[in-house]
């Protein structure tokens, strides 16, 4: 039997969060000492859970523990769902200002933090139906618009890698959403739903609002190519709020400081360029 505890999860839901939460994810590379650690310092910062149809999923946010109308910014992981890293981000976009929400995506499957085989992540990541995950998103936004000292009617989303993927399925469908930065997030990438794939190359033309790209030069997926196609066909169905960056020099994963492939020059101009898309959008 799943028993609640004092805090609303089941003893399985703290296993997973658990998991995941606690530290950096199994299956990825050996973390490094360069890691940025944000502090806590000024802001409101825990797990908490959010109910979507029967499943309480679990999420990170962070706030500045003072002052109101913060905007909102959803916050997507890469394929290892809410580790470290992504708590980090979460609290650096609060001590910018920011209210920011970083739901478990893959808490149905169990989590995926505790699983050191990368292949063996990928097929739940995959497999994982596009209308669940749009659902599970959205349900977090619909739940941070009543949290303490929001602006509900200003939310961005922002995501690397299979997040990034993720941040333009959420830019095309989500009507809340008011801006998006995606990060290195293959426009390729294909999202299993009902009706069949669906692509970011299939959805440039519902992509309305105000879009960053942040890529690198030497990344094969997505290629500079693609980028520049996915701009192209943004701008072709009417946005004229895009930008695209492709760094020189930078691969795939440069903005992750626990990784090999973090690139501190690149990553440190795309975080002032996302954080200055995002007041110009969600702030003015």
């Amino acid at each position: 039997m799943d028993v609640s505890t004092e805090t609303g999860l089941t003893r399985r839901q703290i296993l997973v969060a658990g998991s995941t939460f606690a530290g950096y994810a199994m299956s990825v590379e050996t973390v490094l000492a360069q890691a940025i650690k944000t502090d806590t310092d000024g802001l409101v910062a825990g797990d908490q859970v959010v109910p979507v149809g029967g499943v309480n999923v679990p999420v990170y946010e962070a706030r500045p523990a003072t002052g109101k109308d913060h905007p909102i910014i959803l916050v997507i992981s890469e394929i290892w769902g809410v580790h470290e890293y992504i708590k980090d981000c979460t609290r650096r976009f609060a001590k910018a200002g920011y209210y920011a929400v970083a739901p478990e995506l893959f808490v149905r499957e169990g989590g995926v933090g505790q699983i050191p085989n990368v292949q063996d992540v990928l097929k739940i990541v995959l497999a994982q139906k596009r209308e669940q995950t749009l659902g599970d998103l959205k349900a977090a936004v619909d739940w941070a618009k009543k949290r303490p000292g929001v602006k509900a009617d200003r939310v961005g989303v922002t995501g690397w890698c299979w997040g990034g993927s993720t941040t333009y399925q959420v830019a095309a469908t989500n009507p809340d959403m008011k801006a998006a930065v995606a990060w290195y997030g293959p426009p390729g990438r294909p999202y299993q739903g009902a009706g069949g794939p669906v692509t970011g190359f299939d959805l440039a033309k519902d992509i309305k609002i105000p879009l960053l790209g942040l890529y690198g030069e030497t990344d094969q997926n997505p290629k500079p190519e693609d980028d520049k196609k996915f701009e192209e066909m943004l701008k072709q169905h009417g946005n004229k709020n895009v930008e695209i960056v492709i760094y020189p020099g930078a691969g795939h994963g440069f903005h992750a400081d626990y990784r090999p492939s973090y690139n501190k020059e690149a990553a440190d101009d795309a975080w002032k360029r996302c954080t200055a898309w995002f007041a110009k959008y969600l702030k003015a």
